[in-house]
Parts: C-alpha cells; structure tokens; sequence
C-alpha cells in the first residue's frame, strides 16, 4: 500500500465530497466536520457513482436506489446494499490530503 497526495483540504469544504482517482481506484472524500474521511467510489447494490449522491451528516447516499453508507466506516446502513464500501486511511499534513491506497 502507498501513500498518495490526492486533494487540498482547503477544496472540500464541510459537507461536501470530492472524486479522486487512486492507482486506478475511485475514491471520493468525504468531509464530515472538518474531518476528511475515503470510501471507495461505488455503491456496492449496483456499481453506482456515489460521488454523485448526497453526503448527510456522515452518511452518503447513492443516487440510483438510495442506499446508504456510513462514510467512516464504510457500512451499508440501509437496503438495497447490505455489503460494505471499502474505506482507505487518510492524512492530512497542513493543506495536504493523502489517502493509502
């Protein structure tokens, strides 16, 4: 696993995401808070871009069927998805964003 400088915290503000690709991975960030939390880029019911769904609190919903997902976790927190997304580390150094991918 590597670590990888995606993104300035200064460009995601709170409540919001932002799409990143990691060694061909998507990846959306996801501030909760001030705090920046990664899960994988798709909806584990159908392959959904979740980049394209609401972030509530700390929960993202996908824009297809409206599943859930606790983005700190990855949790599937509401039918139709009952898998988990895949979560990665994140650091921040100053402005800095790096996830390990």
């Amino acid at each position: 696993m590597a670590r990888h400088k995606v993104a300035k915290i200064s460009e995601i503000a709170p409540g919001t995401t932002r799409r990143v690709v990691v060694d061909s991975i998507g990846v959306l960030l996801c501030n909760v808070e001030g705090k920046i939390y990664a899960i994988e880029d798709v909806c584990t019911h159908d392959g959904g871009p979740l980049d394209q769904g609401e972030l509530e609190g700390d929960h993202v919903v996908c824009p297809r069927h409206g599943a859930t997902f606790d983005v700190r976790t990855g949790d599937a927190l509401t039918l139709p998805a009952v898998l988990p997304v895949m979560t990665f580390e994140v650091s921040v150094q100053g402005d800095d964003i790096f996830v390990d991918a």
